[in-house]
């Protein structure tokens, strides 16, 4: 393959029940100059069999990394080593819907220079059916900096595999934090939005599945420490936004425990909901207002009470 205009981050650990969906979302796309990067920290080489499947349909990069123990030491790894100038990444239980690839090389030439193209989503369980979008409240087009940033830090609205970005502008923030073994990719969009340009499409280009092994409801099962890690990207990132801050921080903290107080729920804890609540209810009118618009509660929230109802957890 000549040289790829786009390069696609996948790091695995043990992914055989969902990385061969997945990698059939991309070569369904029948598209050139995307190389797919697949590292995998497995203690078998049974994901990476899979993958081999598709080396004959797919430009494919297979790295066996058992040394490479965190999702984000994984992806750092596949960014360095990308060959393209823009890149994403895709979980291995995520998946392209159709048109992805047309839809992102069209972001790219309309604006190479972006640091970061924003997306919206599709929710989905883990037999493919959908339970729901997910929208970034952002305007279309370019958007401001700060802007992103107020927002973001209501809520990380970004699905991860959503996201397009430059290399460059990955490489020059540092990659992601291991420290952050859950919000490190809310902390890279908030990054990458005070590096450059960020822009919004408002399209829906990938199923971002939820599942009773994912990340998300790993988190749940542990609401202090899931705080804990919302609370270092928002102490983080509040110091750069001057008196901005004085109005935003009340809105994110009541978010925190918003979405603290569901994830012990979700473990079957119903003590925090009240308290949350309250915590929302004393925002007033136009916090209130902010915290709705910005946190997106609804479409993050429904999709996981229907794929319980439905047993899909």
């Amino acid at each position: 393959m000549r040289a790829p205009w786009l390069s696609v981050v996948m790091p695995c650990f043990c992914a055989e029940p969902w990385i061969a969906s997945s990698l059939e979302s991309i070569a369904a796309q029948r598209m050139d100059g995307v190389e797919i990067l697949v590292i995998d920290g497995s203690p078998t080489s049974a994901t990476l069999d899979i993958a081999r499947r598709y080396e004959n349909r797919l430009a494919l990069r297979l790295f066996e990394r058992r040394d490479l123990s965190s999702w984000q030491a994984k992806t750092n790894f596949g960014v360095e080593a990308a060959a393209a100038a823009h890149v994403c990444w895709l979980g291995a239980d995520d998946v392209w819907l159709p048109g992805r690839a047309r839809s992102v090389r069209a972001w790219i030439e309309r604006a190479p220079e972006a640091c970061l193209h924003l997306a919206s989503s599709v929710i989905i369980d883990r037999r493919d059916r959908k339970l729901g979008e997910w929208h970034c409240p952002l305007p279309e087009g370019d958007v401001a900096s700060e802007l992103v940033i107020t927002r973001l830090l209501v809520q990380n609205f970004v699905a991860a595999p959503a996201p397009v970005l430059r290399k460059d502008a990955w490489l020059s923030c540092g990659g992601l934090d291991p420290q952050l073994w859950y919000t490190a990719d809310w902390d890279m969009w908030l990054k990458l939005a005070t590096s450059g340009t960020v822009m919004h499409h408002d399209a829906v280009t990938i199923g971002f599945r939820i599942h009773g092994d994912s990340l998300t409801s790993a988190a749940s099962r542990n609401a202090t420490e899931y705080a804990a890690q919302m609370q270092a990207v928002l102490d983080r990132h509040l110091a750069h936004l001057g008196a901005a801050a004085r109005n935003l921080e009340p809105v994110a903290r009541a978010s925190i425990a918003v979405n603290t107080a569901l994830a012990a729920a979700s473990a079957g804890n119903l003590r925090g909901l009240i308290p949350a609540g309250l915590e929302v209810l004393r925002l007033g009118p136009g916090g209130i207002r902010r915290y709705w618009r910005d946190s997106r509660i609804l479409e993050r929230a429904m999709p996981r009470v229907l794929a319980k109802l439905r047993g899909a957890l």
